[in-house]
């Protein structure tokens, strides 16, 4: 691969320490983006298409970004838990197979390694009760020949030796050594193991893994490019409901926990900035009405940035939504500038909407050139200049998106919204001097604007 600029390979190497020997990974690292022609995610699929012609071999090209990924470096993993692990395996095959067939996944495979050879030993208990062989002769009688009895201990050279009995290596290699065995029965007789048990030799787990004391399979891959991690996970998630039968579970783990963690405490985060900018804002203004008009920059300023993201192919990742939690620091500058000076002006005898005429032009001025000294300094990292700028996009271009919108927006909404909320609280205020109340007023309002609408249409009235 010419884009390959160097590479180093493992053997036994896993996430964590050392690994099983049939497991490796090759850590690569490309030419820099202006002196090869394609991109990594060209390279990516190149690379998984020429892979998969290998018969037998499973390999993962996993896009290293230096964030923790989880399980293989991938970032999209979930946990599917039942107490029966049988029935658990075959299910998560099934559910493995389904997401390998659905767009938006690719690399798809599970925690599941059934590469390690074991014995099971069926014991016909009618025939060892009727001969007086009890479980545990049958028990010590193998573990003696196989894995060995501790008998005694040597001292030498200051240190303490086990000495420890067992057959011989050729005598216990084979499956079939077991059954050669001889164990005594309560008369003392010698039974041969072969009369009483049952060999069988299939592959089983390595390590048994578990999540809230339940037998846990995680599946795990990696999401196409192009794709959304969120949409991929809740799709993932139905899948697993249709496929998995009642008494099954599936959760997102590690990285994808993560991921929804994070946007959950990100939105957390913008609605205590809400309530606390709301908060700090009243007790600025020394009202409960200022604080609305202020904040009515915010929405512009959001679907300004939805609509950078969407011009630019970004999503809406974690890195976007920290531009959104800036955003709204930022945006509601401008509506403070314009109600602000508004303010000061009707503290000093102007009537409001002739206040609301001179704060506008005045204000103008300082609004563009925070606004255009705060889109300049995004620009760089939005048009993603240099290696690693990537990361940064997203949230450089929702707050130019953002800004740009509401800036725009801000100057013709605020001061209509400042006039209207004006009259509201007006209103409010006369209606309490004439003793009606809230319910009351209301209704002389809707009364009003009937009687305007029948006029409107029967000019005649």
């Amino acid at each position: 691969t010419p884009e390959v600029r160097a590479a180093s390979s493992f053997i036994g190497l896993s996430q964590g320490g050392p690994g099983a020997v049939n497991r490796g990974a090759i850590f690569t690292r490309l030419h820099a983006r202006a002196e090869r022609r394609r991109s990594q995610h060209e390279v990516v699929t190149e690379l998984r298409e020429r892979f998969a012609r290998i018969p037998g071999l499973s390999v993962f090209v996993v896009p290293f970004s230096g964030l923790p990924t989880g399980q293989g470096g991938k970032p999209f993993q979930f946990v599917i838990q039942n107490p029966d692990f049988g029935a658990l395996r075959d299910h998560s095959q099934r559910l493995v197979e389904s997401l390998r067939q659905r767009p938006g996944f690719t690399d798809v495979d599970s925690s599941l390694r059934l590469n390690k050879p074991e014995l099971r030993v069926g014991i016909d208990r009618n025939k060892a009760a009727a001969l007086g062989v009890s479980m545990a002769d049958l028990g010590q009688t193998i573990n003696a020949a196989i894995g060995g009895t501790r008998v005694g201990k040597y001292k030498e050279a200051g240190r303490r030796f086990d000495i420890r009995v067992r057959l011989l290596a050729p005598q216990r290699e084979r499956p079939e050594d077991i059954q050669r065995l001889f164990v005594r029965t309560a008369s003392g007789q010698l039974v041969r193991l072969s009369d009483l048990v049952a060999i069988e030799q299939q592959p089983t787990l390595q390590a048994i893994t578990r999540k809230d004391r339940e037998r846990a399979i995680t599946v795990f891959a990696n999401v196409t490019p192009g794709a959304s991690q969120a949409e991929a996970l809740d799709k993932a998630l139905d899948i697993a409901t249709r496929v998995l039968p009642d008494g099954y579970r599936a959760t997102p783990s590690g990285s994808s926990q993560a991921f929804r963690e994070s946007f959950a405490s990100l939105l957390f985060a913008f609605a205590m900035g809400l309530i606390v900018a709301y908060m700090v804002l009243a007790a600025q203004f020394n009202a409960f009405t200022h604080p609305f008009t202020v904040l009515l920059a915010l929405p512009f300023s959001i679907s300004g940035a939805l609509i950078a993201l969407y011009l630019s192919g970004q999503s809406l990742n974690v890195y976007s939504m920290l531009g959104a939690i800036l955003l709204m620091g930022i945006a509601k500058k401008n509506s403070i500038l314009l109600v602000d000076f508004t303010n000061q002006m009707r503290a000093q005898g102007v009537e409001r909407h002739e206040a609301i005429f001179k704060a506008c032009p005045v204000r103008l001025r300082p609004i563009l050139m925070t606004s255009t000294a705060t889109i300049a300094g995004a620009i760089p990292p939005a048009l993603a200049l240099g290696p690693g700028a990537e990361l940064q996009r997203p949230m450089a271009l929702a707050l130019v998106g953002g800004m740009a919108v509401s800036t725009l927006f801000t100057l013709f909404v605020v001061p209509a919204a400042y006039s209207l909320l004006d009259d509201a609280v007006q209103w409010n205020a006369a209606r309490r001097r004439r003793g009606v109340g809230l319910v009351g007023g209301l209704g002389e309002v809707w009364t009003g604007l009937r009687t305007r609408v029948r006029r409107a249409e029967q000019p005649g009235l």
